[in-house]
């Protein structure tokens, strides 16, 4: 039986080791609706006029730091390879992310991961807006668990990957990614594990089906929480 919800759009912002890439896809899963992720590479690339690869490689690029690679055009283009670097100075890549998500979003029906998608969306009735976040040391815990790395990549990686997706939404929306005002939702996803948070989710968007598996969240922090 496949399971029926009132919300069926949904935004989830994630800090670095909160889950986010295992949560996204499972809640569109268990929705039953897109997992847009890709997408909006796909209409970034429609958009800019390139190639989807070189989209993927600017919306990668973007979260690293796109304007450190601006300001030198040689590092960008062996960086990018096929895109034009005027045609990155004449271009907005937020702009057309937030683009792409309001078109992918139209229909009512998408679960949207990260690019700021609780403020491009902020006034969409429909959208269910979410934050899975956690203490530090939990985080990192589970972002070794997940990518399989060890615990000095997952720190070097904390410290990129928070700093730039927070300087992201900054910068291009004036907002504070943590600002627990611009979300319906905040999870402490660790502590909850990613099946968990699924169904919290879930059942927020009114899921008709799935409360019956049981899943509450852990009196205590769980001893290995599924990646």
């Amino acid at each position: 039986m496949e399971a029926t919800a009132d919300i069926t759009l949904v935004t989830i912002s994630a800090s670095y080791g909160a889950g986010g890439s295992v949560v996204g896809p499972a809640l569109a899963e268990r929705l039953g609706v897109p997992f847009v992720d890709r997408a909006v590479r796909a209409a970034i690339a429609e958009q800019l006029g390139i190639t989807p690869t070189a989209a993927e490689r600017l919306d990668e690029g973007v979260e690293r730091g796109i304007d450190r690679i601006l300001g030198h055009l040689a590092p960008m283009g062996e960086f990018y390879g096929d895109v034009d670097p005027e045609l990155l100075r004449r271009t907005s890549h937020h702009e057309a992310a937030a683009q792409a998500i309001r078109e992918l979003a139209a229909p009512g029906r998408a679960v949207v991961l990260g690019r700021a998608g609780a403020v491009v969306l902020a006034d969409d009735p429909r959208a269910l807006h979410v934050r899975l976040d956690g203490p530090l040391p939990a985080r990192i815990e589970q972002a070794m668990r997940i990518e399989g790395i060890d615990r000095a990549t997952a720190e070097r990686r904390q410290r990129e990957t928070d700093r730039a997706r927070e300087a992201y939404v900054k910068r291009y929306y004036r907002c504070d990614a943590r600002d627990a005002g611009l979300y319906d939702i905040v999870l402490d996803a660790p502590r909850l594990t990613p099946e968990v948070c699924v169904e919290v989710i879930a059942a927020a968007c009114g899921c008709a089906q799935g409360a019956a598996a049981g899943a509450t969240p852990p009196s205590s922090p769980p001893a290995s929480p599924a990646p």
